[in-house]
């Protein structure tokens, strides 16, 4: 069957509708909802969290009191975006390297011992990994609180709203629109080995598994060259379309930095001692 040209047959509203759920793409991240979090503008929420971050983590090794109380801010920013614990946990898995690590510090770090309960323990080691932990959770609470407040193709404009490279603004476009993608890809190829009766029981499995994550990158690079071709064929010229400069109104600033001064004043306090 010939496939006619989009712009013979579709009328403006239905190309906006398409436009508007191809862009809600890494749909597994955004939850759809309406805190004041939710409406706020994407380039104040990433600001704010930037310099949340940057705060927490210039607190010094040892503050765990204040870094508690910098857990406490980020568990409330993200109770109010209102979302199911259900769908959170999930999206705390991306914490377990630094669990991981934090765990095996105190038993490779040198420095003098100390008892932790029937376990000899490096005291250096267990004070960095503790600090550890505490900074990595608030960082991936209040990265979680603004990933499942912000749509994807918001958090592009902001990045070029804020004026950054047009280089990493579309790195990060491309990442927002093929992620799915690739991940599709991914699962038909899984789905393909288990018709073929494949179980990665073992670590014999571990060359199909191999061939199959390189013949995705092969075919996701490949897409990649398509994509860039035809981009080129329609006059791409290296730049990422201007849009429409988002705004915030003082309050929105206000609400969007206020954990951010509340870690930057604890941070100088502790620091002032």
């Amino acid at each position: 069957m010939r496939s006619w040209p989009a712009s013979c047959c579709w009328s403006g509203a239905r190309r906006a509708a398409v436009a508007e759920v191809g862009g809600g793409h890494s749909r597994h991240l955004h939850v759809d909802g309406h805190t004041p979090l939710h409406r706020m503008p994407a380039h104040a929420k990433l600001v704010g969290l930037l310099a949340f971050v940057l705060a927490v983590v210039s607190l010094p090794r040892g503050a765990h009191w204040p870094l508690l109380g910098m857990l406490a801010v980020a568990v409330v920013v993200l109770a109010s975006t209102r979302v199911p614990v259900s769908l959170l946990l999930p999206r705390m898995v991306v914490e377990v390297p630094f669990v991981v690590f934090a765990l095996v510090m105190p038993f490779v770090a040198l420095g003098p011992r100390v008892q932790l309960g029937p376990l000899e323990v490096s005291g250096p080691g267990l004070e960095a990994a503790v600090t550890l932990l505490l900074k990595g959770t608030t960082g991936v609470l209040a990265a979680i609180a603004f990933a499942v407040t912000t749509r994807p193709r918001d958090l592009v404009l902001a990045l070029q709203h804020l004026r950054c490279p047009d280089q990493l603004v579309l790195i990060v476009a491309f990442m927002v629109r093929y992620t799915d993608v690739v991940l599709d890809q991914m699962r038909r190829m899984s789905v393909a080995r288990e018709s073929r009766g494949f179980a990665a029981r073992s670590p014999r499995a571990w060359p199909a598994l191999a061939s199959s994550s390189s013949a995705l990158f092969i075919r996701s690079y490949e897409r990649g060259e398509r994509v860039h071709l035809a981009m080129l064929s329609r006059g791409w010229s290296g730049r990422h379309p201007a849009t429409v400069p988002l705004a915030a109104t003082p309050a929105q600033w206000a609400l969007a930095l206020t954990p951010a001064v509340i870690a930057a004043l604890t941070s100088v306090l502790v620091w002032a001692r």
